[in-house]
């Protein structure tokens, strides 16, 4: 063959980022030693795979039809290498989830996988669903688990588990000793409160404006934060309202530290769901991965009644 496992390994490392040094932090290789195989991959097949653009490398078109080909060729070999050495588990796993499915749940997931195959090694990023979807399309992740929408066409999706989100408050708000004493809030009632919410690009803010698209000006939007915690400890200390998914707030509601607000006529259900590029190689991990997830949730009809243990 013309081509080395190894040049294809820095080929993909400067296609995801974009650049022959982060590459080489990335693979501990000089630069000169990346640049001098990438030149060489591109000169005996007479090709270019990126376009230059002063110090940066975008990758273009062929590139493009390269990358999916090549991850999955230096998968596939990893594969076969600790098959040769004798090794168990599953390897690495390069898992991306959205803020509420990455801290409240794949984080305990990714700990029993571990327990059950410890010779394995998972490496979880937690982003906004925006960012997740970006670094699948771009084959950075081997799997995403997201709880927000996407629609690209080389992107396959399926869906996982139901959520839904909730409005709740500080117990001491007007609108909980309203619910206490048995009033029905109204969205009007809503519409007049200050919000803490999630930011833009994330899944639970893109089903929080779904919800109120019809008086979405009317909204009152004081604060957006980019973690579920502090959305919490901003609504505990008394500065507005909040509505985030109900497994984030499962302890604050057992505690008391922070009571529900239902609201008749507003739907907050949305589903958590897996993805991963079309083209891109499953290895067995990533299956492994996937089933065992499935398992942990099955029984649970909603996301906040999976058997997890509590938070003290």
């Amino acid at each position: 063959m013309k081509y080395t496992l190894r040049q294809l390994e820095i080929f993909v490392a400067i296609s995801r980022t974009g650049s022959v040094s982060r590459a080489c932090d990335q693979l501990a290789l000089s630069q000169s030693a990346a640049s001098t195989a990438l030149i060489e991959l591109e000169k005996q097949f007479g090709i270019q795979l990126f376009n230059r653009v002063g110090k940066t490398l975008r990758i273009n078109e062929t590139g493009q039809q390269l990358l999916p080909k090549a991850v999955e060729l230096l998968d596939r070999a990893r594969e076969i290498e600790r098959m040769l050495q004798g090794q168990q588990g599953y390897g690495h796993l390069k898992i991306g989830a959205t803020l509420t499915v990455g801290n409240y749940l794949v984080t305990l997931l990714a700990a029993k996988f571990l327990q059950q195959y410890p010779q394995s090694h998972i490496q979880l990023q937690v982003q906004n669903t925006r960012t997740i979807v970006e670094q699948i399309a771009n084959h950075t992740l081997d799997l995403g688990m997201i709880e927000g929408e996407c629609n690209q066409p080389d992107i396959a999706v399926a869906p996982w588990i139901a959520d839904e989100l909730v409005i709740f408050a500080a117990p001491t708000h007007p609108l909980a000793k309203a619910v206490q004493a048995g009033k029905t809030i109204q969205k009007t009632d809503l519409l007049l409160q200050p919000w803490i919410v999630r930011e833009k690009g994330s899944g639970t803010r893109e089903t929080f404006d779904r919800a109120f698209r019809q008086d979405y000006s009317r909204l009152n939007i004081t604060l957006e934060l980019e973690h579920t915690e502090a959305i919490k400890r901003a609504v505990e200390s008394g500065l507005g309202i909040g509505c985030i998914s109900r497994l984030a707030l499962k302890d604050a509601f057992r505690r008391g530290s922070l009571v529900p607000i239902e609201s008749p006529g507003l739907q907050f259900h949305r589903n958590f769901y897996f993805l991963w590029h079309r083209q891109k190689y499953q290895t067995g991990g990533i299956r492994q991965f996937m089933a065992f997830c499935e398992a942990f949730t099955q029984g649970a009809t909603r996301s906040d009644l999976i058997d997890i243990p509590p938070v003290a």
